[in-house]
């Protein structure tokens, strides 16, 4: 059995390729590339048990949901945007909050979202740049990338799905209208980063 996966950049030179893989044992792996020194890179990992509190992704069972291990989900959702927008005391305080409570699953914005209670300016954007200065639509912020992921996996220990939502209207910054091209670099980089995450659900955009 073969499983393809694109590659991305994390900055300083390094190229990360990522597996959500389903079997234990041991998996080899070639690298194609058009960089010569990236191509044909071989090896082997051993992918080991998973710890007793992973049970893997979500997928539907008729009509329920069931993890990979065949452990029942119950999806109690809630909402919170925009909250790895906010400054770290409030994503750390959200993070509490959610940990005493219920909830299974969280539904999030990868862009920030500009509405009535939800009006400060973030610290870092998926685009290097700012709302005065501009955004560099070619590149992607990889620091923002990995504090995003650090807060996904959070979620994932604390036993709650990440709903995340690529795209939405309620923008002051252009990212609602970023055309084609580069709506299709931003669906396949956060696909490459992120589908490794077992508590990652994905929803293309939110209301229109």
């Amino acid at each position: 059995r073969e499983v393809s996966v694109g590659g991305f950049y994390d900055d300083d030179g390094a190229w990360i390729v990522r597996l959500l893989a389903e079997e234990e044992g041991v998996w080899s792996f070639r690298t194609v590339s058009t960089a010569r020194s990236l191509d044909a890179v071989v090896g082997e990992i051993e992918v080991i048990a998973p710890l007793p509190s992973a049970h893997g992704p979500v997928r539907v069972d008729g009509f329920h949901f069931r993890h990979a291990d065949g452990e029942r989900h119950r999806p109690v959702g809630t909402t919170a945007y925009a909250w790895t927008h906010q400054p770290e005391a409030v994503q750390r305080q959200t993070l509490a909050t959610l940990g005493e409570t219920g909830f299974t699953k969280i539904r999030m914005c990868l862009f920030p979202k500009s509405y009535l209670y939800n009006e400060n300016e973030p610290d870092d954007f998926p685009f290097p740049g700012s709302l005065e200065s501009g955004f560099d639509l070619e590149r992607f912020d990889p620091a923002h990338f990995r504090r995003l992921e650090t807060r996904i996996a959070e979620l994932g220990a604390l036993g709650i799905e990440a709903d995340l939502i690529l795209f939405h209207a309620y923008d002051r910054w252009g990212f609602a209208d970023l055309g084609p091209a580069v709506d299709e670099r931003v669906v396949r980089y956060v696909a490459r980063r992120l589908a490794a995450f077992a508590n990652v659900w994905w929803a293309m955009a939110n209301e229109y």
